[in-house]
């Protein structure tokens, strides 16, 4: 990243560039430019590999656990499946809106005459550009290597969404390994209560299907669910640690000095989820967005 006085003696090298503005920003884009999508084959993957491993714990909580106690124990299976069924419903929305979310990607190629007369810097105001993608670059941006983007308040790429984790989606990512922590507890214990039952009854009368296929499956079940649990819930704590102290991954990482002005960290929480309610815990609501310029250029 280089930093630059945008003055007059600028000004051949800045035309050089063309203004892109955000109607026109297609890059990283599908569904005609309505969703953000990273073609990259290892996130790509990854993301696969992730609902995969989500089905596959669908399978066996549903039909080697829950569903075939119902005629037994109607109450205990209906209100698991309920909990269950809810906590991977919100999992699978939260990990789609995290992977498919524009992270705050700034726009290419918009470090122009154009552009800096319209944000009103003060000519010989120093400014950051990025030599990469040639954008104006905001405070607390960072310029990704497989987005090919600078993202605004970018804490880290995660390959098992496909995506940045930034300004704009951090909060579907801090879902997201909420609700495959929550979901990984719940298997974990309901695949302990069922070895436990199966032992003291008959092993034939506790599944559907046969001894040993029932052992692999809660087996590798108890593996999965064990792993994820950890797993998730260090990326948990890890994020709401830097969101309670207004940093982010790389920031933390690099030991940058604040350039910015820190918030309280009540304020900090609420610009990434929004003011205190029940739909801090939702995937299909976003914080309000500021105005369409800074939103646009800057972070929150």
């Amino acid at each position: 990243m280089s930093r630059e006085y945008f003055d007059s003696s600028d000004e051949d090298e800045m035309d050089s560039h063309v203004l892109v503005r955000p109607d026109r920003d297609t890059q990283n884009r599908c569904c005609g430019g309505k969703a953000w999508c990273i073609r990259d084959i290892c996130g790509i993957i990854c993301a696969i590999l992730t609902w995969l491993l989500i089905f596959y714990a669908e399978f066996v909580v549903m039909m080697v656990m829950l569903v075939p106690g119902i005629s037994k124990y109607p109450i205990y299976s209906y209100v698991n499946i309920i909990i269950y069924q809810t906590l991977a419903f919100l999992a699978f929305a939260s990990h789609l809106r995290a992977m498919f979310t524009d992270p705050g990607a700034v726009p290419k190629g918009n470090a122009t005459n154009e552009m800096i007369k319209h944000m009103t810097f003060r000519e010989g105001q120093l400014v950051y550009k990025c030599t990469k993608c040639c954008s104006i670059k905001p405070d607390r941006a960072h310029h990704c290597s497989v987005c090919q983007r600078c993202i605004r308040k970018m804490d880290h790429h995660c390959p098992w969404v496909n995506n940045c984790v930034g300004e704009n989606n951090q909060k579907f990512f801090v879902l997201f390994t909420f609700y495959i922590a929550a979901i990984s507890i719940h298997s974990l214990t309901l695949s302990v209560y069922q070895f436990v039952t199966c032992i003291r009854h008959e092993w034939r009368d506790c599944s559907a299907y046969s001894p040993p296929a029932t052992v692999v499956l809660l087996l590798f079940l108890i593996a999965e669910a064990l792993l994820f649990a950890i797993f998730t819930a260090v990326m948990l704590v890890t994020q709401l640690h830097a969101i309670w102290n207004d940093e982010t991954g790389i920031e933390q990482l690099k030991k940058e000095q604040a350039r910015w002005i820190r918030k309280s960290r009540w304020k900090s929480i609420q610009s990434v989820f929004g003011r205190f309610s029940i739909l801090w815990f939702s995937p299909f609501t976003q914080p309000s967005r500021k105005s369409k310029l800074e939103s646009y250029l800057y972070s929150v």
